[in-house]
């Protein structure tokens, strides 16, 4: 049974993925300081832990899937999934490209869900929300029904308010506040 260690999280990120600095986010927002997840989501603990904190937050019962928006979301989903799988669990996951593929079957979604199968969305970090309501839009689009959204890490920039004026709850393993980061 792989289980959660949101203390061992919080210090992983801090020593791995937290930079002070200027910086531009992928929200066009600057901002003081950096959280690159990928440093984490892409470390063998910190998938383990993020994949048992998300499964537990998911509780009973699971929805059919878990994915988001390509590329932050996809280790995020593979440790859900993952963690799901070695804890007896069934899960699938699933991919939201930013668009279509030019070969192939050129969908959006990738990966084994179907219209009609409820799903949580899944990121790394949340600042505005954008990345992930688009990816909401296409999961929709394709026939998924989004109960949620479930972050690593808020940034406490009006990702949560976005998603609520959709009727969509955000729910985050943490909060730059946890990770001891000056909010003003």
């Amino acid at each position: 049974m792989v289980e959660y260690d949101r203390d061992a999280l919080i210090a992983l990120i801090q020593r791995d993925a937290l930079q002070y600095g200027e910086f531009v986010l992928a929200s066009g927002k600057l901002a003081s300081y950096y959280l690159d997840c990928r440093k984490v989501t892409l470390n063998g603990d910190g998938a383990r832990w993020i994949g048992a904190g998300i499964l537990q937050l998911l509780g009973d019962p699971l929805p059919d899937a878990v994915g988001g928006m390509a590329i932050g979301a996809d280790p995020v989903t593979a440790a859900v999934i993952t963690v799901a799988s070695v804890n007896g669990r069934a899960l699938r996951g699933f991919i939201v490209r930013k668009e279509s593929k030019g070969h192939g079957t050129g969908r959006v979604v990738e990966g084994p869900v179907r219209p009609g199968d409820r799903v949580i969305m899944v990121e790394d970090v949340v600042t505005t929300g954008g990345s992930a309501l688009q990816a909401i839009e296409h999961a929709e689009a394709f026939g998924l029904r989004v109960e949620g959204v479930i972050g690593v890490v808020d940034r406490l920039e009006g990702g949560a308010e976005a998603f609520a004026r959709r009727g969509i709850t955000l729910r985050t393993l943490l909060t730059v506040r946890d990770l001891g980061v000056p909010i003003g």
